[in-house]
């Protein structure tokens, strides 16, 4: 599953607004399931009439332009050099249950930041996959095909918080690996992907410049409570069949 080499600047505006809906979506739903804390987070818009319309231009001269972003949305918003620094460990020295506990909340912030980044390229890729009718399952996008749909620079990101989290490069590797598959599970649930369609189809509608935080998460939650009240009414539709 790869996309075409050229694309027109229609499809390259649908494909972007998935995978930042995708990114939103996991900062908010996500970090939401784990228990984290919410945070502070945008979407940014570069004036489109800034960029000529043309038919089959490069994906790669487009995508460099930087038309959108998600600002801000990282639980661990400086990277340090070292998971088991001492500036993480000496603020409880002597409280062995707070240090586990400070531990297991940065390190969950750290894992949740890096889905949080695959959730964006897988966004997209499956929206791809979508629209192409093609299967979309674990064995047909990988991590390297991510770079296919924008994923070079969360890959990179990514690859920063695993430095950090171990200097052992197979420990790295598996990790990674691990934190795809979860990424991946978050894509591939009917619920998530509804309300990614959701916002993704709300970014193309609308004309701001800047979408912030509150209206995400709004028009997020109303798309998730939507589904959930289709599926309750369904499976009373089908018990009263039954009956």
């Amino acid at each position: 599953m790869k996309r075409n080499n050229t694309i027109n600047m229609m499809e390259h505006k649908q494909h972007i607004a998935f995978h930042e809906a995708g990114h939103a979506a996991g900062i908010h739903l996500n970090n939401k399931l784990k228990g984290l804390p919410p945070v502070f987070f945008k979407i940014v818009f570069k004036d489109m009439s800034d960029l000529i319309e043309i038919e089959d231009m490069a994906y790669k001269t487009v995508q460099d332009e930087c038309i959108a972003r998600v600002e801000g949305g990282r639980l661990i918003e400086f990277i340090p050099n070292s998971f088991n620094s001492d500036s993480v460990l000496e603020k409880f020295p002597e409280d062995n249950d707070k240090k586990l506990q400070l531990i297991g909340n940065y390190k969950s912030a750290f894992e949740a930041d890096i889905i949080n980044l695959l959730i964006g390229p897988l966004a997209e890729a499956k929206y791809v996959a979508d629209i192409d009718g093609e299967l979309f399952n674990h064995k047909l996008i990988t991590l390297e095909a991510l770079k296919n749909y924008g994923g070079s620079s969360d890959i990179a990101l990514a690859n920063e918080y695993l430095q950090s989290l171990s200097p052992n490069k197979h420990e790295q590797d598996g990790k990674l690996a691990e934190l795809f598959s979860i990424a991946y599970n978050f894509i591939d649930n009917a619920e998530n992907w509804s309300a990614i369609t959701h916002l993704a189809e709300y970014i193309l509608g609308s004309c701001k410049h800047i979408i912030y935080c509150e209206e995400v998460i709004t028009i997020l939650d109303k798309s998730v409570a939507h589904f959930n009240n289709r599926k309750i009414q369904a499976m009373r539709n089908s018990y009263n069949w039954m009956s």
